[in-house]
């Protein structure tokens, strides 16, 4: 699950013969169904206590008995639902016309055989054009033309809604040029083997690229990258939209960070004209504008080679693949082996023209019955939501008001978009995947640009209906669910309630809190970032949210890495209150009935495993750490134990004691929604 705002256009996802076989042998048309009434008994660990680790007793078994792909770095069952998507997009692609936008895109990955003779002739113009800006201005304006391009900036550039007015666009920038997923990896020795073998994978990219000197000018860019790393923000503190929301004129931002040629960048953008900005981590602004022009040239113009490459590498020749996925698949997260051509292809697909495929997938695949019974799941949670914020104890009556404000505006999109992104002109060629992906990159960027002087487009989707996901965006406060989670173990019409109340029920409660999250409650029920909270109710929540913080940052995954109960809070805050919803959702839909025992199991248990059962899931280890630095979410586990020992329900539920690990006295319970 997702929260979004500031989204970034959609990046061309990594991906790299030409006839695709046949899906004959495989059963698209539905996911697999979870037990004989959507939980599957036989994947509990009964030699755990509940109490102990609620996570391995309801999914100890199964979660052993996985394993995980030999092309992945993770598996579960969110994957699962992500395998059925991506096999049920590439039948999709199988069947689409050669000459149809989707269809030539995919043909074009396909052609393994043109794009081995092409080598790497695509990058000889983008090169060409590195090589020729001899200036600091010519490769700022070079760096910001990568949003139409391969490459990458020392700043990104975007548009969304302005935070505080949210019915129009604004342009944002932010901290960027860094190659590894997070400043860490430059910083933290326990990185250090991982930061050597970055500069090893630089070289080998410039020298496949043909750049001249490549080991020197790779240990440069790394150490050019080091100082960014330094001079950015900690991802945590680029959560917070209070502290990134910090509006310039250009002139403005001239004088904050004067060693960057902010014109001749906006320039490239084809942003000539736009005259506010709003930077995001301002205090970082200057340090890495100083960096910028500290660089020689010849380092500057190396790095934008090596990035052109870098981020081409999935879209070239066999040489540039394999060297790609060696470091950033095998050696960052420990996947032995490289995906499938045809999966590399369905994600790209999906990456450039993810609407197009998703209008003719959701044709396919998606029962329009499920639409109805999401939209009856939806209100039932968010009738629960208002309850529970009309009970609180600790919230004073005027801040109450503003709450169930918030709610009541709140817009819900269900499985796909009320009309679809038009593709007409974007001009995709079956012999030109470089091409194709550069095209699609320019005609994301024109749309974005195209849209500044318009109002917020409030029926524009950020996920394509095939993904598996969720996501709630504050400017629009809306939540939006696509079809592709719409399916077990999260949604089964045919299970028992109580295992979709705890499946889905619990996601969509889950982006329900994520409008009244550390961060989504500095959000007006119309879109606005301001604060809406006596200051006396947010010492209370902040309060809570401290202790909640604290538990996370005490579990650790893996040896030697915890969690970051900071980055993670907002992730966090939703799990327990999206489960405390759901649960509360159930009771209400039993109409006063008692709830049904199946297989010697209450309501209540059955909505704690249907949540545990959504969370089923490995990881490698290499994975794992690169999660616990970088990701705003939780580890599986975590996201299991972490809600169920904060709520009295569940302590009940399974007679959790006193001595038990993951007991807590009643007081110390995080009480926030």
């Amino acid at each position: 699950m997702k929260k979004l705002w500031l989204s970034a256009a959609a990046a061309a996802a990594i991906a790299c013969a030409f006839t695709s076989p046949s899906f004959a042998q495989e059963d698209l048309s539905k996911a697999a169904r979870y037990g004989t009434w959507g939980y599957e008994l036989a994947g509990r660990d009964p030699s755990v206590k509940p109490g102990d680790d609620f996570y391995r007793f309801s999914q100890g078994v199964a979660t052993d008995q996985l394993q995980i792909p030999s092309d992945r770095s993770r598996y579960g069952n969110f994957d699962k639902l992500t395998t059925l998507s991506e096999g049920r997009v590439r039948a999709v692609l199988d069947k689409a016309e050669p000459n149809s936008n989707i269809g030539a895109y995919y043909k074009a990955f396909l052609d393994e055989k043109r794009i081995e003779a092409l080598g790497a002739a695509p990058m000889a113009a983008d090169l060409a054009a590195v090589k020729a800006a001899t200036t600091h201005e010519a490769l700022a304006r070079l760096q910001s033309a990568t949003t139409d391009n391969f490459g990458r900036s020392f700043f990104d550039v975007y548009t969304d809604a302005d935070l505080r007015s949210p019915n129009r666009y604004a342009v944002y920038l932010s901290q960027a040029g860094l190659g590894l997923p997070d400043r860490d990896y430059y910083l933290d020795a326990k990185f250090a083997e991982k930061k050597a073998a970055y500069q090893g994978y630089v070289a080998r990219t410039l020298k496949l690229a043909g750049w001249a000197n490549a080991e020197a000018n790779a240990k440069a860019i790394v150490e050019l990258e080091t100082q960014i790393a330094d001079a950015s923000w900690k991802r945590a503190d680029s959560h917070d939209p209070d502290r990134i929301y910090n509006p310039h004129t250009l002139a403005e931002l001239q004088k904050l960070a004067p060693g960057f040629p902010w014109k001749a960048y906006m320039d490239g953008a084809h942003m000539a004209g736009v005259e506010r900005v709003i930077v995001s981590e301002n205090t970082a602004f200057p340090k890495i504008a100083a960096i910028y022009a500290a660089t020689p040239i010849a380092t500057l113009q190396a790095w934008e080679a090596y990035t052109i490459a870098d981020s081409a590498s999935p879209f070239l020749s066999k040489a540039f693949v394999d060297n790609n996925f060696e470091f950033r698949s095998k050696t960052l997260q420990g996947v032995p082996e490289q995906k499938p051509r045809w999966r590399r292809a369905v994600t790209a697909t999906n990456g450039a023209l993810g609407e197009a495929v998703g209008e003719r997938y959701v044709a396919a695949y998606f029962p329009p019955e499920s639409k109805a019974k999401m939209d009856a799941l939806v209100g039932d949670l968010k009738t629960a939501m208002g309850a529970r914020i009309q009970r609180l104890d600790w919230m004073s009556p005027q801040t109450k008001a503003r709450a169930q404000d918030k709610l009541a505006k709140f817009t819900v999109k269900i499985a796909y978009p009320s009309k679809w992104r038009d593709y007409s002109n974007l001009t995709v060629r079956a012999d030109d995947l470089y091409g194709n992906v550069e095209r699609a990159s320019a005609f994301e960027w024109a749309r974005q640009i195209a849209r500044l002087d318009e109002p917020v487009d409030r029926e524009e989707w950020g996920m394509t209906p095939q993904t598996v996901n969720a996501y709630y965006n504050p400017p629009n406060n809306e939540i939006v669910f696509p079809a592709a989670i719409l399916q077990p173990p999260f949604f089964d019409p045919d299970a028992d309630p109580a295992i979709n109340y705890g499946g889905i029920g619990g996601v969509i409660g889950h982006e329900i809190v994520h409008g009244f999250d550390d961060d989504g409650r500095k959000f007006s029920g119309d879109g606005k970032l301001e604060n809406w909270w006596t200051e006396a109710d947010l010492a209370k929540f902040t309060a809570q949210t401290q202790k909640l913080g604290a538990q996370y940052s005490a579990m650790e995954p893996i040896t030697g890495s915890k969690i970051n109960g900071e980055l993670t809070m907002g992730e966090n805050i939703a799990d327990l209150g999206g489960l405390l919803m759901a649960l509360d959702a159930y009771h209400a839909s039993l109409d006063g009935k008692p709830a049904p025992i199946i297989d010697g199991l209450t309501g209540d248990q059955r909505v704690f495993l249907g949540w545990a059962q959504v969370w089923r899931g490995k990881y490698r280890d290499d994975a794992l750490r690169e999660m616990l630095a970088s990701d705003p979410h939780s580890p599986n586990m975590a996201r299991v134990n972490g809600p169920v020992r904060n709520m009295d329900a569940w302590y009940a539920a399974f007679n959790v004691q006193p001595g038990d690990k993951l007991y807590l006295p009643p007081e110390q319970r995080v009480r926030i929604w």
